[in-house]
C-alpha cells in the first residue's frame, strides 16, 4: 500500500481516527522521564556530611590540644643536671699535726722553796742532769730525827741480843726458865724488827731529800720554764715541760674512703708551710685500728727524723701519701641539695618522669659544688633548684639538662 492510502484509510466518516491499527503498523510508545529527586538528596546529604566532618574534626583538635596543654601546664617543668667526676688526685694529701716522740711536765716530789734553776728554754739537757734545786728544812729535820731514831733502835737491839745470848746459856744450867728465856728472844726479835722500820723511814725521807734536786727523767730540750727563785714548791706545781725533739711523732685523720690503703710501713712525705719546697720523709708506725664515729676517721701516726732539728714539735704540716690514688667522688651543684628532717637529699627524675628523692652522703663542700660520696650515680638525673614542696612521685617534665658547675671539686 502506498501512503496515500494508508492516511485516507485511518480516519472514520466523521474524520476521527480509528482507534484500532492496522495489521503491520509500526506503533511508536512514549516512556515517561526519570526522576531526579534521589539524586539531590544524596547529594544533599553528602554536602551535610562534609559540612560536620570540616566543623567538627577542628574542634576535636582543639579540644585534644586543649587537653594535651591543660596536662603540660599542670605537671612543673625542672632543669635537671648530672653528677660529674670530681678532680682526679695523683696523691692523697691530708692536714697533720706534728708533736714530740715524748712530751713530759717535771714536778718536785719535795716540798719547799726554789732555791735556784740550772736550765732555761730551749736548753737541751742530758738524763740525769741537774734542772733546780729546792729548799726543804722541813724534810732535813725529818731526816735527821729518822737517823738519830735508827740509832736508837740498833743500841736497844744490841742489848736485847746480849741479853738473849746469856739467857740462853743460864737456861742450860736451869738458872732461868723456860718462860723468862722465851721472853728474851721475843724481845730481840722486837728490836729486830724496830731497826728495820728505822731503816726503812729513813731511806723514805732520803729519797725524798734527792727529790730536792730535780734532775731531767730523759733527754731532750726545755719547751717551758713555769718557777723562778723564791716560789713555793707543791708536789702539784708544774716545774719545766720537756720534749724530746729528735724524732717526731705525725698524727694524720684518713678519710674511709682511703683507709684500704693505709698500713704500718706506708711511706708518705711531709711539708710545712715555713719550707716550701722541702720535703721530708715520714712512715705509718701505727694506726687507732677503728673508724671514728664522730669525724668517720682513722687516726694514723707516722715518724719523721729530725736530727737536725729543723721540725718544731706542735707545728702544722701537710702529709701527702704518694702510693694513694683515690677514685674521683661525684660533684654535684650546691643548689640541687635538699635539707630536710629526714637528712640530706636530692630529686632524681626517672625514666617515667616521677621524681624520687634519694638520700646522699656529702664529702667536701667546695661553695659552689659538692662532692657527694653516696647515694647517686652518674647516670642520675638531679633536679636543680628544687621546690620545697617537692616528694617522691611527683611527676615533672624535663626542660633542660644544665651542666653541672664546675668548682674545686672539677
Amino acid at each position: 500500500m502506498n501512503p496515500l492510502s494508508d492516511k485516507i484509510s485511518s480516519g472514520n466518516g466523521n474524520g476521527s481516527a480509528s482507534a484500532t491499527p492496522r495489521e503491520g503498523a509500526v506503533v511508536e510508545t512514549a516512556h515517561p522521564a526519570k526522576p531526579k529527586l534521589g539524586r539531590w538528596l544524596l547529594a544533599i546529604a553528602i554536602l551535610f556530611i562534609g559540612g560536620l566532618i570540616v566543623g567538627l574534626v577542628p574542634r576535636f583538635r582543639h579540644r585534644e590540644v586543649l587537653a594535651r596543654e591543660t596536662i603540660e601546664l599542670g605537671t612543673p617543668t625542672v632543669n635537671v643536671v648530672s653528677a660529674v667526676p670530681g678532680k682526679a688526685t695523683a696523691s692523697l694529701t691530708l692536714p697533720a699535726e706534728v708533736r714530740a716522740m715524748v712530751e713530759a711536765p717535771i714536778y718536785s716530789r719535795a716540798n719547799g722553796y726554789l732555791k735556784k734553776w740550772h736550765v732555761d728554754i730551749g736548753a737541751r739537757v742530758e738524763a740525769g742532769q741537774p734542772l733546780a734545786d729546792v729548799d726543804a728544812p722541813e724534810l732535813d729535820q725529818e731526816l735527821t730525827g729518822a737517823r738519830a731514831g735508827l740509832a736508837q733502835a740498833e743500841a736497844a737491839l744490841a742489848l736485847a741480843r746480849t741479853t738473849a745470848v746469856r739467857w740462853a746459856e743460864l737456861l742450860k744450867t736451869s738458872s732461868v726458865s723456860d718462860q723468862e728465856n722465851a721472853e728474851k728472844q721475843a724481845d730481840l726479835a722486837l728490836k729486830e724488827a724496830n731497826v728495820d722500820a728505822a731503816k726503812a723511814n729513813m731511806h723514805r725521807l732520803e729519797d725524798l731529800q734527792s727529790f730536792t734536786h730535780v734532775t731531767a727523767p730523759f733527754a731532750g730540750i726545755i719547751t717551758a720554764r713555769d718557777i723562778d727563785v723564791g716560789d713555793l714548791i707543791t708536789s702539784g706545781k708544774e716545774l719545766f715541760r720537756m720534749a724530746q725533739t729528735r724524732t717526731l711523732r705525725v698524727f694524720v685523720r684518713v678519710p674511709q674512703s682511703a683507709t684500704a690503703g693505709i698500713g704500718v710501713g706506708v711511706d708518705a712525705e711531709m711539708t710545712v708551710p715555713e719550707m716550701p719546697g722541702r720535703k721530708f720523709t715520714a712512715k705509718v708506725v701505727r694506726t687507732a685500728g677503728a673508724i671514728d664515729v664522730a669525724s668517720r676517721t682513722l687516726l694514723t701516726e707516722l715518724e719523721v727524723d729530725n736530727s737536725k732539728d729543723e721540725l718544731l714539735a706542735g707545728s702544722y704540716a701537710q702529709v701527702s701519701f704518694g702510693e694513694m690514688k683515690q677514685a674521683p667522688a661525684l660533684v654535684l651543684p650546691s643548689n640541687t641539695l635538699i635539707f630536710r628532717a629526714e637528712g640530706l637529699q636530692v630529686g632524681v627524675v626517672a625514666e617515667d618522669g616521677k621524681v624520687e628523692l634519694k638520700k646522699v652522703t656529702l664529702g667536701r663542700d667546695f661553695g659552689k659544688t659538692v662532692e657527694i660520696l653516696a647515694g647517686i650515680s652518674a647516670a642520675d638525673r638531679v633536679v636543680l633548684n628544687p621546690s620545697d614542696s617537692l616528694i617522691s612521685g611527683t611527676m615533672v617534665s624535663v626542660g633542660q639538662m644544665a651542666a653541672a658547675g664546675k668548682g674545686e671539686g672539677n
